[in-house]
């Protein structure tokens, strides 16, 4: 049986390299989905990996806040 630990069918997508939006595909996950325009993996904002990725760039000195 396979464990669903997802975060539901509404929310975003989101590229953390240049931090274009689409919606999130029922059934599909974030991190399976390729950015329209970069093509990079994208993840599911406001998820473990997204929050990770704010922190960490509100860390970085080089990067306006």
């Amino acid at each position: 049986m396979h464990d669903q630990r997802g975060m539901g069918a509404q929310g975003t997508c989101i590229c953390l390299a240049c931090h274009a939006t689409k919606p999130h595909e029922p059934g599909v996950p974030c991190r399976e989905e390729r950015c329209p325009k970069c093509g990079k993996t994208m993840v599911r904002e406001g998820s473990v990996h997204h929050l990770a990725y704010l922190e960490k760039q509100r860390h970085r000195p080089d990067v306006p806040k």
